[in-house]
This record gives structure tokens, sequence and C-alpha cells, in this order.
């Protein structure tokens, strides 16, 4: 799980130059790839979500 929050902070961080070029220069290529990279921040979040109600699901069965 801990990778996948990793995964998640680098993807962030690899968006940062993409959403400058687009709000500050107005770069269509990058607004473009600002959006792709936000689909797979979504989909990478909702996989962590996942994770970790099926954590909180297995500890709360061995109670």
């Amino acid at each position: 799980m801990n990778n996948n929050f990793s995964k998640l902070k680098d993807l962030v961080m690899s968006l940062e130059s993409d959403f400058e070029k687009f709000y500050d220069k107005n770069n269509a290529a990058a607004g473009t790839r600002v959006r792709k990279g936000m689909q797979d921040l979504k989909n990478m979040a909702q996989e962590i979500r996942k994770e970790v109600q099926d954590a909180k699901n297995s500890s709360a069965e061995k109670k």
C-alpha cells in the first residue's frame, strides 16, 4: 500500500510543470497531459481506497 502512495505523490509532482505550462503559458498540449495525469491520479486513488477498505474490513473480521 505504501508503494502506491509513493507512486501517487510522484505522479502529482510530475504534473507540476505541465500545470504551469498550461495555466501560465496557455500550452494546450500541456492541458491534455494534465487531464490524462489527473485521470491516472483518480484511478490510483481508487486503488488506494480499495486497499484501505480491504485492510479495514480484514482487521475488523479478526476482532
